[in-house]
């Protein structure tokens, strides 16, 4: 059985390693598992020059002196090595066998041992994780080894991202990575695991509605029933994906979420970033913010029909509550966040309180910001599904609501389904849009530089 306390010890190890920072705590773990612990006392070598390249190495507590061969044509060949810091990195090179350095402890030393071979393999199962980590990889030889970038580019997965997108160098790009990404999602086992989940999902329904009809879904629609309306030319219900009316529905509920986003947006982020930044500001504003936050969207209805005239006017403020709160909140976060040393190094270097804010403050909440907006576009989608249904004459939730009233009950379905699909394409806009604009957090995730 494994010690927890050395356990606790190689996790804390590994996050202090640079290229494993970002692995989150499930592949840690599995990262943890593969490590083995080793003390070397001070002169001690632990490999030599054209030994077999087999595992890589983190100072746990101590040091290292790691000394590059002459033949690598490195810049420097000589560096000490300290707690945190990597070494042995030959044996996640493609094509490299032996090592290229040899090392000895300069004091008694504690080091992690991780098979190289094991370690790619882990990452093959998550590429996304895998392809940062190899990158940082790939970074940490170049820029802290002094060693040239043609050996820097034998990282597995760090060449191939780059010819991916016929670029050179370092330079990442958001669009770069989004083929990349793809590609090696499809390489790995999540899409198949994902389609297994679908596939579970329909048969259940299936066999629930249509085989054992239990007593609870004696009423619901089969798959069979609601798919065979869906893609009807001529629906029994007349709502299926040949219907222009289909459309009017998807389209007048997008135009409602647009508007009230990108109010939410307009509103909420400013407020957010200034609740963070000016304390007497959040001394005035934050405790009403906190009594009006909880409040449930439906019991703002009454309030909606008789403060807007029309049917239009309730359905986007109810829409636009949830999602102003939402985005309000996460940019305050984000802006609560940020290192105080980082406005203090700001004001050091000369810079005035608004240019702080400007280019230290929201920059630095701009994660947090799109992390709130991508929560902001899901919650305003079941907030227009409630105004839909007690305010709208068109749009998705009204659909639901008068299939419901109409016992027209696969409407009922096609509705949620078509909700659910749009909304997760709406969110994935969202989240595009944050890698677009926040490429230079791309390039500091990829290159170690966090």
């Amino acid at each position: 059985m494994p010690d927890p306390a050395n356990n606790s010890e190689i996790l804390s190890a590994l996050k202090s390693a640079m290229p494993f920072q970002m692995v989150p705590g499930n592949l840690m773990q599995e990262i943890a598992a593969i490590c083995t612990q080793e003390s070397y006392e001070a002169g001690e070598k632990i490999y030599d020059l054209g030994a077999v390249a087999d595992d890589v190495f983190i100072v746990a507590y101590g040091s290292v002196r790691h000394t590059l061969s002459a033949d690598t044509d490195a810049s420097k060949h000589e560096k000490t090595m300290r707690s945190g810091d990597v070494f042995g990195w030959a044996a996640v090179l493609e094509g490299q066998s032996v090592r290229m350095a040899a090392t000895a402890s300069i004091e008694r030393t504690l080091v992690l041992r991780i098979n190289g071979k094991k370690l790619i393999k882990l990452f093959e199962s998550d590429p996304a994780v895998g392809d940062v980590v190899m990158t940082r990889f790939a970074t940490l030889i170049n820029k802290e080894f002094y060693v040239p970038r043609s050996i820097a580019d034998q990282v597995p997965g760090f060449k191939q991202a780059l010819n991916a997108s016929n670029l050179q160098g370092s330079e990442v790009t958001t669009m770069a990575l989004t083929v990349y990404r793809i590609s090696t999602w499809l390489k790995s086992p999540r899409p198949y695991l994902m389609l297994i989940g679908f596939a579970l999902f329909l048969s259940f329904w299936m066999l629930s509605v249509e085989i054992w009809k239990l007593p609870r879904f004696v009423d619901m629609p089969g798959p069979t029933e609601v798919f065979t309306e869906w893609f009807s030319e001529d629906p029994y219900y007349g709502l299926s994906i040949y219907t222009p009316e289909y459309y009017k529905h998807i389209g007048i509920s997008l135009q409602r979420i647009a508007f009230a986003f990108f109010l939410a947006t307009g509103l909420g982020v400013p407020l957010g970033l200034f609740l963070g930044w000016s304390k007497k500001f959040r001394e005035y504003i934050f405790p009403l913010f906190e009594v009006f936050r909880p409040i449930p969207v439906l019991a703002w209805v009454p309030l909606a029909i008789i403060m807007f005239s029309g049917s239009e006017t309730p359905v986007i403020f109810l829409t636009f509550l949830a999602s102003f709160f939402a985005t309000t909140l996460n940019t305050m976060l984000g802006v609560e966040s940020i290192d105080e040393s980082y406005s203090r190094a700001a004001r050091c270097l000369g810079a005035s309180r608004w240019q702080t804010f400007v280019h230290v403050v929201i920059p630095g909440a701009m994660p947090y910001i799109f992390t709130g907006l991508q929560i902001s576009i899901g919650v305003a989608w079941f907030s227009l599904v409630a105004g839909e249904m007690v305010s709208g004459q068109y749009g998705l939730g009204y659909v639901i609501n008068t299939a419901y009233m109409m016992i027209e009950y696969p409407k009922i379905i096609i509705g949620m389904i078509t909700l659910g699909v749009v909304g997760y394409i709406t969110s994935a806009m969202v989240r595009m849009m944050g890698d677009y604009l926040m490429q230079w957090r791309v390039r500091e995730l990829a290159l170690g530089d966090n």
